[in-house]
């Protein structure tokens, strides 16, 4: 959908300009036929019923005598298709745009030009569709010039959002990667390989004919030298560019993909330049890391690069197939990483503000920040709801962020409170009241042994660790905060639930009843363990007896496996750390 507006002005005697705009949808400006700002995917993505940025772009420089200034506006998260489900329209009716235009001149007057009725808009652009998943068609023999346009009237949004200044990362292009040509398949499709996994869109340099159509697919892998496009599931994630005469370049404006190859056809091979730029959140790298072994090397790496393509606006679970949705357990368990590798405070900032608007009145946490049409309630659900609490500490650890931890500690406190009830629910025993089962919980998700019905089974054991570590680390965000009544509680908390865990779990001397990997890497890495004794060297050795009968494999699930190499090397056994580490066989980093 295209706005268009036209307006005259005395150049000479501005002083400054400027435009204040946002989006239902996502939006692009052009002003005279130039670009506005370097940004992909304004507004950003935000709980659109609570919040909603604008954001500010200086036009002083390109303003002329006599101006006609135009938004693209797509479906984007609010008004397009989104999430596993493929639901469209989840936060707005339709695409809808509202800027200010600020004109300062040298004489003091300021003058605001707003959306109103002499705006125009029309269906008829160059962009004949376009949303996350499957990409986007765009129609370079188009004149927007020629459309029918039609005065532009009044869209409301839902609920009463807050329109606020841009304050988290806007996304933009950084790397550009150069393609190599790789092969073409039976079907004449030419595959070009980009040697990297990233998340991003495509720029292509072409020479065409009037009416042709150029397709461009998207693919992670190679399977028998073809696209594999079965891990992307119901997302094509295809652009199509039909052509204009002559030479033109062509790059995505309203989606973007998880990709590592594409597959060209519809042109032939010296016609065309291919590219790619990498997209992602203004996240600043803190550093960087090497080390002598190459293995450890290319782990920093994948780090790095699996950061950078799910930091798009939200921390994403992955980049390319048909979700790309804010899951909170994802973020939870790298948040530390995260913020050890990325200056992650604006990005947190934002997306935090989005969990405490949709953290439910009972203190449950949706499964998914912003939820954008996710079916699951908000709920108290270990290690995923655990992201209220575990996401901002990782932040404060690494830059101090005391005001942050202020913001969410109602949230974190809430919380709890839900954890503590559901955990105490139909429990008659004292131990019993700080085991957490209920109401529903991931439990130790993707372990690499069995499949989810083993996985949610062990629920029990993640959750109550969870809630244990969580009362420890709310404990000292108290402190920090001066709120030493509070610190004196859930430390006690946080001891009753660890004491739970051993007198149902073991048989007090570190043994479990039933034993698997993460049953045993909790309890040691969140302090669940008593200083002294033979609990915490038996519960050690059990460990290490499981992963030798693995052959040195893991078999935790992600809530744990951020945490098993330190549940060995803090306790002693740095040496079996290194060897699963290193271990270059499945299952393994």
């Amino acid at each position: 959908m295209n706005f268009r507006y036209s307006f005259s002005l005395d150049k000479q005697k501005i002083k400054k300009a400027w435009i204040n705009s946002t989006a239902l949808g996502i939006y692009e400006l052009q002003l005279n036929g130039n670009k506005v700002g370097e940004d992909y995917f304004a507004p950003g993505f935000t709980t659109y019923e609570h919040q909603i940025q604008y954001q500010t772009y200086n036009i002083t420089e390109i303003l002329a005598d006599d101006n006609e200034i135009m938004a693209v506006v797509g479906g984007g998260w609010a008004a397009g298709e989104f999430n596993y489900n493929r639901k469209n329209k989840i936060s707005a009716d339709r695409q809808a745009f509202l800027c200010e235009i600020h004109i300062l001149y040298e004489n003091g007057k300021h003058t605001i030009l707003g959306t109103d009725e002499n705006w125009e808009v029309t269906e008829e652009g160059n962009y004949r569709a376009a949303n996350w998943y499957d990409g986007e068609i765009y129609d370079a023999t188009v004149d927007v010039n020629s459309a029918v346009w039609r005065k532009a009237d009044i869209t409301v949004p839902r609920g009463k959002p807050s329109i606020l200044a841009q304050y988290g990362y806007p996304v933009r292009r950084h790397e550009e990667l150069k393609a190599t040509y790789v092969t073409t398949t039976s079907e004449g499709e030419v595959i070009y390989d980009f040697g990297q996994n990233f998340a991003g869109v495509i720029s292509v340099n072409l020479k065409g004919k009037r009416g042709q159509k150029i397709v461009f697919r998207h693919a992670e892998l190679l399977v028998e030298q073809k696209l594999y496009m079965k891990s992307l599931r119901t997302a094509k994630a295809t652009a199509e560019y039909i052509c204009m005469d002559g030479k033109q370049t062509y790059s995505p404006k309203l989606t973007y993909m998880g990709f590592r190859y594409v597959g060209v056809s519809g042109i032939a091979k010296e016609d065309i330049e291919l590219s790619a730029y990498v997209l992602h959140s203004e996240c600043k790298e803190n550093g960087d890391f090497s080390c002598s072994n190459d293995l450890i090397n290319q782990l920093q790496s994948n780090i790095r690069w699996g950061g950078k393509s799910n930091f798009v606006d939200i921390p994403t679970e992955c980049p390319q197939r048909d979700k790309r949705l804010g899951w909170t357990g994802d973020i939870a368990v790298f948040a530390g990483t995260a913020c050890y590798n990325f200056d992650m405070s604006r990005f947190l900032d934002k997306w935090l503000l989005d969990l405490r608007s949709e953290q439910g009145k009972g203190g449950g946490i949706p499964m998914v920040v912003p939820r954008a049409g996710d079916h699951w309630p908000p709920m108290a659900s270990s290690c995923w709801g655990d992201s209220c609490i575990l996401v901002p500490w990782a932040e404060y650890q690494a830059r101090g962020n005391k005001r942050l931890l202020r913001e969410c500690y109602p949230s974190m406190k809430k919380f709890l409170k839900a954890a503590k009830k559901w955990a105490g629910l139909l429990s008659i025993t004292p131990d019993g009241c700080y085991i957490w089962s209920m109401p529903y919980h991931w439990g130790d998700w993707c372990a690499p042994e069995g499949d989810a019905t083993t996985w949610i089974k062990r629920s029990k054991w993640v959750a109550t660790a969870y809630f244990s570590n969580s009362c420890r680390i709310v404990s000292k965000v108290a402190d920090v905060l001066d709120e030493h009544e509070d610190a004196a509680y859930y430390r006690k908390l946080s001891r009753r639930i660890a004491r739970a865990y051993r007198n149902v779990f073991t048989d007090g001397k570190g043994n479990l009843k039933k034993e698997f990997q993460t049953a045993y890497v909790l309890p040691l890495h969140f302090h669940m363990t008593e200083t002294q004794g033979e609990e915490r060297q038996n519960m050690v050795d059990n460990l290490v007896k499981l992963i030798e009968k693995a052959d040195y494999h893991l078999s935790t699930g992600f809530p744990a496996t951020p945490h098993i190499l330190f549940a060995l090397s803090d306790h002693g056994r740095a040496d079996v750390a290194y060897k699963l580490l290193l271990q270059d066989t499945c299952p393994s980093w």
